[in-house]
C-alpha cells in the first residue's frame, strides 16, 4: 500500500526509514522514537517503508508534510502479484535459491548468502520471487539440500511437511525485497531483520548508504521467540540460519551502526560488525514533556506501561506482585498499555494467572492511556519486567517524571538507570518482589531516587541530543554517499564531541 503525502523538496537531504511492526502503524517505544526523529527534522525529506502484518493496518500517527510517502509492505496479507519465472530465468533463480538455502544450513557455504540474497532481490523486484517460492520447485530444492549427507539438520529427519512450512515462512520473510528500494539519500533501518532487506537491496543496486539502529537485538529476540514456536527443529534451523546470516550481512555492509546501548553493541561486534563502524546513541525524551509526576497514590501501587506482549514478561511481574501483596495486602498492580492484534491469548493467560494466584481483584489491565504520564503517576514505583529491551522509553520517561523504578537487567536498562533505581535479574519474581517491597517501605528513598533519576535524564538522555546526533549522521552520509573517510586512531568520544561519526564505505 502506497500512501502519498508531501512533495519532495529539491536540495533537501533524503532519508528512507525502514521499519517493521512499528511506525507509523502502531504505538510503542520504537514508534515514538521514529516520530521524534521525523517531526524533529522538518528540514529533511523522509519516506517510510513499513513492514506490516496484513497491510490493512491504519496509520497510528499524524504524518508530517515533509514525509513524501508511506509504503506498507504486508508480510502476511495476500501474496504479491507477479509471474513465475520460466526457461533459463527459472533455472538461474533455482540455482540462486539452492545456494541461498545451502548457506542457511551448511556452515561451509555461508559465504554464498550475500550473492544469493541479491540475486533473489532482483527476482523480487521483477515480481518473480514470490511466485517461485510458492511453487513445487522451491520445495524440492529445500528437500534435496537438507537431506544431503553431512548436514546436522539431516539427523532430525526433515519431512515434506517441514519443507512446505519452511518454504512458506521464507517466502513471507523475503517479501520486503519486493518493496521500492531507496535510490538516493540515506536508508535508515530502525531495527535489524526483515526491515533491512530493502535497504540492503538499495545499497547493492544504487549505492545508497545504510544506517542501522537496533533498539532491541533482533537476532536475540528471534532466538527467544523460536524456542516456543510450533515448528519442528528443521524448520527452526532454517529460519534461524536466515536471521543470523541476515544480521551478519547487515552488520558487514552498514555504513554506520547506531545501537541504543552498549549491550547491543556487544552483540553487533560478535555478529561481525567492525567496532569502528559502531556509535552508541541513546534514546532521549523531552524533560519538559515529562515533568515531575507530583504526589504519589495514598495506597501502595506498582505501575507498568508498555504493550502486552510475551517479551515484556508480565507473568513474572504478576508473580512478583503476589509476593508483594502477601506483605502488603492493600497493594495494587496497574498495567497500562494496548494489546497488539494476535496478543489477546497472552493477555488472557496473564489475567488467568492473576486469578489463579488469588489477586484478580488487585491486578488491573487498563489499556492504552490517553496521556502516558498518568501511567507513571499512578504508581509509587514504576516496574519493568522485560526479558529483552534496548534502551526503553518507558523507563527514561518514568525517570523524567521523578518516579523510582524497579527494572530487569536486560539490554541498556542498567545504562539508563545507573544508581537511580533498582535492577534485578529477569524471570526472577522473588528478586523483583524484594526490590519493590524495599522501595514501597521507604518513602524518603523513593523521593531521593526519583529526583536523582530526573536529573540523570536531563544531563544524559534528552531528545535534543538524540535529534542533533542523527541530523549530523544523515547529513554526513548524504554528503559523502557513505564513503566518508574513517579515522581508526581517533577515539569515538572525539567524534561525539565534534558532532560527527565514523562511517563505513557504502561498497564495503
Amino acid at each position: 500500500m502506497h500512501v502519498p503525502h508531501g512533495a519532495r523538496r529539491p536540495g533537501a537531504a533524503r532519508v528512507t526509514l525502514l521499519t517493521e511492526g512499528t511506525y507509523p502503524h502502531s504505538h510503542g517505544g520504537v514508534s515514538v522514537w521514529c516520530d521524534q526523529l521525523v517531526t524533529g527534522m522538518p528540514d529533511l525529506d523522509f519516506e517510510v517503508v513499513a513492514v506490516t502484518g496484513t497491510g490493512r493496518e491504519p496509520l497510528a500517527w499524524d504524518i508530517p508534510e515533509h514525509v513524501s510517502r508511506v509504503v506498507s509492505v504486508p508480510m502476511w496479507g495476500p501474496a504479491p502479484q507477479g509471474r513465475a519465472p520460466r526457461g533459463r530465468e527459472r533455472v538461474r533463480l533455482a540455482a540462486a535459491y539452492e545456494r541461498f538455502v545451502t548457506a542457511l544450513l551448511d556452515p561451509r557455504a555461508e559465504d554464498g548468502f550475500g550473492p544469493a540474497l541479491y540475486r533473489l532481490a532482483r527476482a523480487a523486484a521483477d515480481g518473480r520471487l514470490s511466485p517461485f517460492l510458492r511453487g513445487d520447485r522451491a520445495i524440492g530444492i529445500l528437500t534435496a539440500v537438507w537431506n544431503r549427507p553431512g548436514l546436522a539438520v539431516r539427523e532430525a529427519r526433515p519431512t515434506l511437511h517441514d519443507a512446505v512450512t519452511a518454504t512458506a515462512l521464507l517466502e513471507h520473510a523475503l517479501r520486503p525485497l519486493a518493496a521500492p528500494y531507496p535510490e538516493t539519500g540515506v536508508a535508515h533501518a530502525v531495527s535489524g531483520g526483515v526491515a533491512v532487506l530493502p535497504g540492503l537491496a538499495g545499497l547493492e543496486r544504487h549505492g545508497v548508504p545504510l544506517l542501522l539502529t537496533e533498539h532491541g537485538v533482533y537476532l536475540r529476540e528471534r532466538y527467544l521467540g523460536y524456542r516456543t514456536a510450533p515448528y519442528r527443529w528443521p524448520v527452526k534451523a532454517l529460519l534461524l540460519g536466515f536471521f543470523r546470516l541476515l544480521a551478519e550481512e547487515t552488520y558487514r555492509r552498514a555504513a554506520l551502526i547506531t545501537p541504543g546501548n552498549r549491550y547491543n553493541r556487544l552483540w553487533e561486534e560478535r555478529g561481525g560488525a567492525a567496532p569502528e563502524s559502531i556509535r552508541t546513541v541513546y534514546n532521549g525524551v523531552d524533560p519538559a514533556a515529562f515533568p515531575p509526576a507530583g504526589p504519589e497514590p495514598a495506597r501502595p501501587v506498582l505501575s507498568w506501561a508498555g504493550r502486552v506482549d510475551p517479551i515484556k514478561d508480565l507473568e513474572t511481574l504478576i508473580r512478583a506482585f503476589a509476593l508483594v501483596r502477601a506483605e502488603l495486602p492493600a497493594a495494587r498492580l496497574r498495567l497500562f498499555g494496548g494489546t497488539p492484534r494476535g496478543g489477546e491469548a497472552y493477555r488472557e493467560r496473564c489475567e488467568a494467572l492473576a486469578a489463579q494466584l488469588g489477586h484478580a481483584d488487585a491486578v488491573t489491565f487498563e489499556g492504552r492511556v490517553e496521556d502516558i504520564k498518568d501511567a507513571y503517576a499512578a504508581g509509587n514505583v514504576v516496574m519493568l519486567s522485560s526479558i529483552s529491551e534496548g534502551f526503553p522509553f518507558t523507563l527514561i520517561e518514568a525517570m523524567s517524571c521523578g518516579r523510582a523504578t524497579v527494572s530487569t537487567d536486560v539490554g541498556g536498562v542498567r545504562e539508563a538507570v545507573g544508581d537511580t533505581g533498582l535492577v534485578v535479574p529477569p524471570r526472577d519474581p522473588a528478586a523483583m518482589a524484594a526490590a519493590a517491597l524495599e522501595l514501597l517501605d521507604d518513602a524518603e528513598r523513593r523521593r531521593a531516587m526519583g529526583e536523582a533519576a530526573r536529573l540523570r535524564v536531563i544531563e544524559q538522555f534528552t531528545l535534543r541530543q538524540t535529534i542533533d546526533t542523527f541530523r549530523s549522521v544523515y547529513l554526513e552520509l548524504s554528503a559523502f554517499g557513505g564513503r566518508a573517510a574513517r579515522a581508526p586512531d581517533v577515539e569515538e568520544d572525539a567524534f561525539a564531541k565534534a558532532g560527527g561519526a565514523p562511517v563505513r564505505s557504502a561498497t564495503g
